[in-house]
C-alpha cells in the first residue's frame, strides 16, 4: 500500500512536523510505502475561479493554473491512502494546505463516485500549537472535504502542546492501523 502524509507547517521542527513524522514512521513499520509531502515546499497557490467560475477543473477535471499542483494532483491520484497534517490557523487549515484540498476538490468532487479519491482512507490531524484552539472547528472542515471529494474517514486526530506526548503515539498507531485493516 502507498500512502501519502501531507503536511502543511513552515517549521521543520514543530509540531506539525513531529505529527507527520510519527504517521510516516507508523505507516512504514508496517512495511508499507510512505512517502512525506511538504506543502510549503512546493508552488501551489491558490484557486482562480478560472472563465465562469469553473475553468477545466468541473468538466476535465484538470486544474488550468498552472504550478506544482498538476504533478502532486496525479501523485494523489495513484496514491491508496492519505494522511492530512495541518497546523490550526485561526481554526481552519494553513493557508498552503488550504489552498492544495481546494484545488483537488474542485477536480475531483465533480466527478463524483469517479472521483480518484474515492472510498480511499483519510487519516486527518489538526495540529494547534500556541493557545491549542481552534483543532475540532478544522478538523470539521478537513471532514466536509472529504465527503466533496467521496474519500473514506479514518479518524481525526486533534492535537496540542499540551497532549502531544500521547498525541504523537496515537498518530502513529492510528496510521499503522490504516494501512493494515486496509491492505
Amino acid at each position: 500500500m502507498k500512502v501519502l502524509v501531507y503536511s502543511s507547517s513552515p517549521n521543520l521542527d514543530g509540531l506539525t512536523a513531529a505529527c507527520a513524522n510519527e504517521a510516516l514512521e507508523g505507516i512504514r513499520g508496517t512495511g508499507n510505502q510512505a512517502e512525506s509531502i511538504r506543502i510549503n515546499d512546493l508552488n501551489i497557490r491558490s484557486c482562480e475561479a478560472c472563465d465562469n467560475g469553473w475553468g477545466t477543473c468541473r468538466e476535465d477535471h484538470l486544474c488550468d493554473v498552472l504550478d506544482d499542483f498538476q504533478a502532486l494532483h496525479d501523485r494523489t491520484l495513484k496514491a491508496d491512502a492519505y494522511v492530512f497534517v495541518t497546523p490550526v490557523y485561526w481554526g481552519d487549515l494553513s493557508e498552503s494546505m488550504k489552498a492544495f484540498t481546494d484545488r483537488l476538490r474542485r477536480c475531483e468532487a465533480s466527478r463524483g463516485e469517479e472521483s480518484g479519491l474515492a472510498n480511499k482512507p483519510v487519516l486527518m490531524v489538526a495540529a494547534a500549537g500556541g493557545s491549542g484552539n481552534g483543532m475540532i472547528t478544522c478538523l470539521a472542515s478537513l471532514e466536509r472535504w472529504i465527503q466533496h471529494v467521496r474519500a473514506r474517514k479514518w479518524d481525526f486526530i486533534p492535537v496540542n502542546r499540551w497532549n502531544r506526548p500521547y498525541k504523537l503515539g496515537t498518530i502513529r498507531s492510528a496510521a499503522a492501523a490504516m494501512v493494515l485493516n486496509n491492505q
